[in-house]
């Protein structure tokens, strides 16, 4: 007989949708078939795992394939074992996440990250029947981290040529290296311009998404957000600069877990000078899931369906 739906659906706990170590998935896989169907076994799976992949040519004619995968966890249930079904079933399921340090959810340039729950359904002499559904993982914020609650300091200076003849200089501060989605940065600057230049502090925040596979590594940057400051005129001496930075709220947390994918933030502070090569300061940031706030209506369902599979 015809097995006519399959499908595997979890409740979702907060309002956004999304899990972390140690929550709990509740859910349902469901079976609906046209007369009796005789089924070998039932399998739910949850799995986490990583994948990267990239390609790359040497010459005309020579082309590399760089690979790596990852698996972090592979939990398999077993919900039903040789027996015949009529109608339409529905299988509870209950799978916690477990603890540790698990990397979030990511989809990148060349690779991704994914949490999924799954089902496999087997019958003898016929093809697995498979449903899955990907859920939204965020880990847990790494306290453990060095540094990651200290003040963040860095310093650059520069001669300024001949015409503008002097020196710039700037002392960058900021709280510290960590910070929840959302959250502002205080960003705080010493200029001191004694040249006979302007220049203008600009800041820009960025991403550093980094794949690792086979001893290579391929590197992709992108800019979140760019703000800048009023300009510092030329022979001014010493001058403090105060600039708040808003972290986007949808900012995915830093992914520093995971032995072939990396997520990691920088926040760059440039003096532009005009007709020179600016000064540039580099600094760390950890970004950090911000709790989200839990489910208050009816719960939600997430599911993908198979219908009129063959026999």
């Amino acid at each position: 007989m015809t097995i006519k739906n399959f499908s595997i659906e979890y409740d979702a706990i907060n309002s956004k949708n999304i899990f972390t170590n140690g929550d709990t998935i509740n859910g349902r896989i469901v079976v609906e078939v046209s007369g009796e169907t005789k089924v070998q076994s039932l399998i739910f799976r949850a799995q986490g795992r990583a994948k990267v992949v990239w390609t790359e040519h040497y010459g005309q004619n020579q082309t590399h394939v760089y690979w790596s995968n990852e698996d972090y966890y592979d939990v398999k249930q077993d919900i039903l074992r040789k027996s015949r079904q009529v109608g339409r079933h529905v299988f509870p399921f209950s799978f916690r996440i477990p603890n540790g340090r698990l990397p979030s959810t990511y989809k990148g340039a060349h690779g991704k990250i994914i949490h999924k729950v799954k089902a496999e359904l087997k019958q003898s002499m016929r093809l697995t029947k498979k449903a899955k559904v990907h859920f939204q993982f965020v880990s847990k914020a790494d306290m453990g981290i060095p540094g990651l609650l200290e003040p963040q300091y860095a310093f650059k200076d520069k001669s300024v040529g001949v015409f503008g003849s002097g020196k710039v200089s700037v002392d960058v501060h900021t709280k510290q290296m960590g910070y929840m989605q959302g959250e502002a940065i205080v960003v705080t600057l010493e200029i001191n311009n004694n040249s006979k230049r302007s220049v203008k502090p600009k800041f820009i925040l960025y991403e550093k998404n980094s794949f690792f596979a086979q001893g290579h590594r391929k590197l992709y940057m992108h800019d979140i957000l760019k703000e800048k400051a009023e300009a510092i005129e030329g022979s001014s001496g010493r001058k403090t600069v105060t600039k708040v930075i808003n972290i986007p709220r949808d900012l995915p947390p830093s992914i520093l877990n995971s032995s072939i994918i990396k997520l990691e933030y920088r926040l760059k502070v440039t003096l532009d000078v005009p007709m020179l090569r600016d000064p540039v300061i580099k600094l760390p940031l950890v970004i950090m899931l911000s709790s989200p706030k839990p489910h208050q209506k009816k719960t939600k369902k997430r599911s993908i369906w198979f219908t009129k599979l063959p026999a």
